[in-house]
């Protein structure tokens, strides 16, 4: 499935968490080829650029992970990427931006699930299990490809034949965590991504992604933030998050980091405990929601940490709830509990 321009088509698995990116620590570890642009490239943010007049001492500069021309060899060129959240696949996303006469005819991807640190020559011998069969590309475009397995991988290899570019490869899905870790009683923080959190639905992303909100590490930029668009009318924006398992909150941060003349005025956190996965954005305001933190000034740039009293409900809790007040920006926000 191919989209033409960006935002002219939905693809329901594009909105899952990509588990490759190189910000939730995705890494590329193994190319056959990078002659004229490295395989780094392809987990960087965003769909690449081109700038008409760069160039470097190999060629024409491009931002995406590119081989040369094959012309001898038999064969097709590889490249093995470790995911940063291991988890089941729902499609990957193989964006030939800006590649117009040099994007690869065809992909396919496949497969590995490696439970210990591995070396490259250890994933060079594996043996990969083909997820996406060989796939015509179209250049210039992003490349929607659903994946069927639901198997949990955590590593991918991306095959293109015979050679190319590819901008960005995006892996959308679902984290699978190390459940015996989040059940062995210590605290964690239960909406995290890294831990199966997962956003479930908001009323506004316009300027900054709704899964940033619980993406590891402190955002590095506001672009890293979970932002909505100024509020023109009465109301205020909220965003709800699946935790990880259910659980008991103990303590709350809420961090408006480089938020500064757009951050909310307040905020608001509740909970809620559903038995059957039925929430979504048509009736997340239907649902009855307790009371975890009542409304609370917030800070500019700031880490806000909720404890103790400040709390007024501590669950157990499968959902929660975070309201902004009237609209802005909030870079993490973390649910620290136990397991129920």
């Amino acid at each position: 499935m191919n989209a033409p321009e960006e935002g002219k088509v939905r693809v329901a698995f594009a909105e899952l968490i990509d588990l490759a990116a190189e910000k939730v620590g995705g890494r590329a570890l193994y190319a056959n080829d990078e002659f004229f642009a490295g395989k780094e490239n392809l987990l960087k943010p965003g769909r690449g650029v081109f700038i008409p007049d760069k160039y470097t001492e190999f060629g024409k500069w491009m931002d995406g992970w590119e081989t040369r021309r094959k012309r001898v060899l038999p064969g097709h060129d590889f490249c093995i990427l470790q995911l940063g959240l291991p988890g089941t696949i729902r499609g990957v996303n193989v964006d030939t931006n800006h590649f117009l006469g040099n994007f690869p005819e065809y992909a396919s991807v496949d497969a590995l699930e490696v439970h210990d640190d591995v070396t490259v020559d250890t994933l060079l011998g594996a043996t990969w299990t083909p997820i996406i069969p060989r796939t015509k590309l179209v250049g210039g475009t992003q490349n929607y490809i659903p994946v069927g397995s639901e198997q949990r991988w955590t590593h991918l290899r991306l095959n293109i034949f015979p050679d190319g570019g590819v901008a960005r490869f995006k892996v959308h899905g679902v984290v699978r965590p190390d459940l015996v870790k989040l059940r062995a009683g210590q605290r964690v923080d239960l909406a995290a991504a890294e831990n199966g959190g997962t956003v479930v639905t908001c009323n506004d992303s316009f300027f900054g992604p709704k899964d940033n909100l619980i993406l590891p590490g402190r955002a590095a930029t506001m672009g890293e933030g979970w932002e909505t668009r100024r509020k023109r009318v009465p109301g205020f924006d909220w965003i709800v998050v699946k935790l990880a398992v259910p659980g008991h909150i103990e303590h709350l941060e809420v961090d408006t980091n480089h938020f500064k003349g757009n951050f909310p005025d307040m905020c608001s956190l509740e909970g809620c405990t559903l038995t059957e996965e039925v929430l979504d954005f048509a009736n997340a305001r239907d649902i009855a929601w307790t009371e975890v933190l009542p409304k609370t000034k917030l800070q500019a740039s700031h880490p806000h940490h909720f404890e103790g009293e400040a709390l007024r409900a501590r669950g157990p809790f499968t959902h929660v709830r975070l309201n902004i007040f009237p609209d802005g920006g909030i870079s993490r926000l973390r649910v620290n509990g136990r397991v129920a």
